[in-house]
């Protein structure tokens, strides 16, 4: 893993905070060259500065923003899938329209960019592999996630069609499940100690995840190492399961 990715382009949303971060830096210190993507220019700035990625300014609720930056963008050889939000809620209390501006983002958009990638890919036999990035939530009935929990177990069931329709193209979709990730949008979910001590007292390492520890795993996934791995749910749970 020292040198396959030395000049490949890979795209990632959601790079200027959290995972998508951790990602972007491991990646780039690999020797890759990041397409990052991400709603906060301030944080497009910053990884710019920190790795030279290239960087777009894209809010992916919006289908029209999607579709006028693909075509743009100079074909990749990798896609991580890793933009999501959270707007959390009881179950009787989420909104329509909270609902529908998660769909957009946790799925949507990476259908959309998806799709984009994998006719270029196709239109050059190129056997590029991805990764989405969704949650633990998805396997688990997690209080208060409803419209994120139904939106990451969507993303896993695009996953496995991807990679049943994609795999004879030599194209592999995965996708890995964090646990609880102490990302800015994790820490704001979980800082209330009555919420994330029990959380906690269900995972047998006793500890959330960390992004770079997310980031490893699905650059493993990108990787030649992991060339017969496809259409896997992957959790990264630290046990939490088991319990």
């Amino acid at each position: 893993m020292t040198t396959e990715f030395q000049g490949k382009r890979i795209l990632i949303t959601g790079a200027g905070k959290g995972i998508g971060r951790a990602l972007a830096t491991m990646a780039a210190a690999k020797g890759a060259t990041i397409v990052a993507l991400s709603r906060s220019p301030d944080d497009l700035a910053s990884l710019h500065q920190a790795t030279g990625a290239e960087t777009h300014t894209i809010d992916l609720e919006h289908t029209e923003a999607i579709t006028a930056l693909m075509p743009n963008l100079a074909p990749v050889d990798y896609l991580i899938n890793n933009a999501g939000i959270a707007l959390l809620a009881p179950f009787t209390e989420t909104t329509a329209t909270q609902f529908d501006q998660i769909m957009a983002v946790n799925l949507r958009a990476p259908f959309l960019i998806a799709q984009a990638v994998v006719r270029n890919w196709l239109s050059r036999n190129h056997p590029g592999a991805i990764v989405n990035v969704s949650s633990i939530a998805s396997l688990w009935g997690t209080p208060d996630h409803v419209a994120y929990a139904a939106s990451k177990a969507a993303l896993d069931s695009m996953t496995l069609t991807m990679a049943n329709e994609l795999g004879p193209f030599g194209i592999r979709t995965n996708s890995i499940n964090p646990v609880i990730t102490l990302t800015p949008m994790g820490e704001r979910a979980w800082s209330d100690p009555a919420k994330s001590n029990p959380m906690l007292a269900r995972i047998p390492l006793r500890r959330f995840a960390k992004p770079e520890e997310i980031a490893s795993v699905a650059m493993f996934l990108l990787s030649a190492a992991a060339g017969m791995i496809n259409g896997v749910i992957m959790p990264i749970d630290g046990g939490f399961r088991a319990g």
